[in-house]
């Protein structure tokens, strides 16, 4: 056991490890472009961040009165963010940071996230973020996506973690309202600043209002810190 006690941090990925929001847009666009929705804008983009690409793709259906099968619409948008993520996918220099620090310290880390298993294995093996995190969770591992708790769930059971001792990190409110529906503490980084105010960040442990530019590794690991030292009083 590490100095950090029983703490287990539960990192989303897009958007909160990686910057994969631009390949997210770009391959849903295209996508959509192809049954019909030419005009698809970052603005309708990021209605969305925080939600699974399988869940995205049931609201588009009804958005834009589709009637392409869902499944057929999931495997082209993941199908076009495949090939852009293999290409770049640009990792946050101080959430790599504190990955390395808690992976220094012996604390176990799981990443759990609304993508495909695919998209996933494609960020984190081309980042080399996999050498980082023990634990992974995908869409495909549970029923009900986020802001169900079962994702954060999941990766607990899978760490051999209490749910009471597990820190989430997020960018998206439906994210954080699932860490709270889990019992875990939450920090909070919003993707979408001018999103900070969503009822889903209320119940967040520490919210960053400014999302990223307001994250370093140092305060978050000092923080979990505390957090460690609170849980073991």
């Amino acid at each position: 056991m590490s100095d950090l006690g029983a703490l287990a941090v539960i990192f989303d990925l897009d958007g909160t490890l990686v910057d994969s929001e631009p390949n997210y847009y770009e391959a849903s666009r295209l996508a959509l472009a192809e049954y019909g929705v030419p005009d698809y804008t970052w603005t309708d983009h990021e209605s969305y961040v925080g939600v699974s690409t399988r869940d995205t793709v049931l609201l588009w259906r009804d958005r834009y009165g589709l009637a392409t099968p869902a499944e057929e619409l999931l495997a082209a948008t993941d199908r076009r963010y495949l090939e852009l993520a293999r290409a770049h996918t640009r990792v946050y220099p101080e959430m790599r940071a504190l990955l390395e620090l808690l992976a220094a310290d012996g604390v176990p880390t799981a990443v759990a996230s609304g993508s495909s298993p695919e998209a996933m294995a494609a960020v984190l093996a081309g980042t080399g973020l996999d050498a980082l995190v023990s634990v992974v969770v995908s869409a495909a591992d549970v029923a009900r996506g986020k802001p169900a708790p079962d994702t954060f769930l999941e990766a607990a059971r899978r760490l051999g973690a209490d749910p009471y001792d597990c820190v989430v990190l997020e960018d998206a409110a439906p994210g954080a309202a699932a860490a709270h529906a889990a019992g875990m503490r939450c920090i909070a980084v919003p993707y979408v600043a001018e999103q900070a105010d969503d009822p889903g960040f209320a119940t967040a442990s520490l919210l960053l209002r400014g999302g990223q530019k307001e994250f370093t590794a140092r305060s978050a690991y000092a923080w979990l810190r505390g957090t460690a030292a609170t849980n073991s009083a």
